[in-house]
């Protein structure tokens, strides 16, 4: 028989089938919830400090109260032994909401809810297509910055981009500018070296965007943070996605349109660089 997948909820471990998710939980109701994934390999999850740094900075946007590291280290690691995920490379959702709460926008009293789950990593391929969606981040939104719950805008960009044969969604802000895709950041590459836009354009801070700007200073890539309008995206020789199960993946192409070099030159140098940092330190 199967094992049943074990959860960490509310600091017990259980089968994730008895966990009771109460129907007035505001991460239910109206999307009141942070949360982070991280990668694993060989059962130590890649990261984790910086993973948790956001996760505080994502929870006291929507005043939301999270579990020390010590505390959430020893869930995650409970949780991949016990669901045999100590040998290959897993997915690891550390969840954060409301709990309990007023059918309504007002937050409750009642405590937050704290949730750890694993799975097998997914694979994704060598690269990928992405299309450029018809909606738009909002760079002056009170959730800017903030990897909340509420991701009703990035399933329905990510439908959009699949329905046309695409695997990531990438959105512009309401200024026009290339912002990011539903779970990723963009990097392209021109005649300057390496760009991606700056967080003030309204995406996330990823984890891995930030590791590989510091690689192109340790490695002497040419690098900068910089708004672009969306259509830099559709000229580039070459250009990536970033993010913790992608690491750093080539574009293959845009809207339908094949880049030039896939992998280019600086992407190849980059995942390769990206992996050897993976390899050597897994709490950079």
């Amino acid at each position: 028989m199967e094992q049943e997948a074990q959860v960490w909820f509310n600091g017990v471990q259980r089968e994730a089938d008895r966990v009771s998710l109460s129907p007035f939980d505001h991460g239910v109701t109206v999307g009141n919830g942070v949360f982070e994934t991280l990668i694993a390999y060989e059962g130590v999850p890649f990261a984790f400090r910086r993973h948790h740094e956001r996760l505080m900075k994502s929870a006291a946007v929507m005043d939301l109260s999270v579990p020390t590291l010590p505390i959430l280290r020893d869930a995650v690691a409970s949780v991949l032994a016990a669901n045999d995920l100590e040998d290959a490379p897993a997915r690891v959702r550390i969840t954060v909401t409301g709990g309990p709460s007023p059918l309504g926008s007002e937050r409750g009293t009642a405590g937050t809810t704290v949730m750890v789950a694993a799975t097998p990593a997914p694979f994704m391929g060598d690269s990928e297509d992405v299309w450029v969606v018809p909606f738009t981040r909002n760079e002056t939104g009170a959730l800017k910055g903030v990897k909340s719950t509420s991701y009703g805008e990035n399933v329905v960009a990510l439908t959009h981009a699949k329905d046309r044969g695409a695997g990531e969604a990438i959105l512009a802000n309401t200024k026009g500018e290339l912002c990011e895709g539903t779970g990723t950041n963009v990097f392209v590459v021109d005649g300057d070296g390496v760009v991606t836009p700056p967080l003030e354009c309204g995406c996330l801070a990823g984890v891995t965007r930030q590791l590989v700007l510091e690689i192109c200073e340790r490695e002497g890539i040419p690098a900068r943070e910089e708004a672009m309008p969306v259509e830099a995206l559709r000229l580039a020789s070459e250009a990536f996605l970033t993010s913790t199960t992608r690491e750093v993946q080539p574009i293959s192409a845009v809207d339908g349109m094949a880049m030039l070099a896939v992998p280019g030159e600086l992407t190849a140098r980059l995942a390769k660089a990206f992996r050897a940092l993976a390899e050597a330190n897994m709490d950079p």
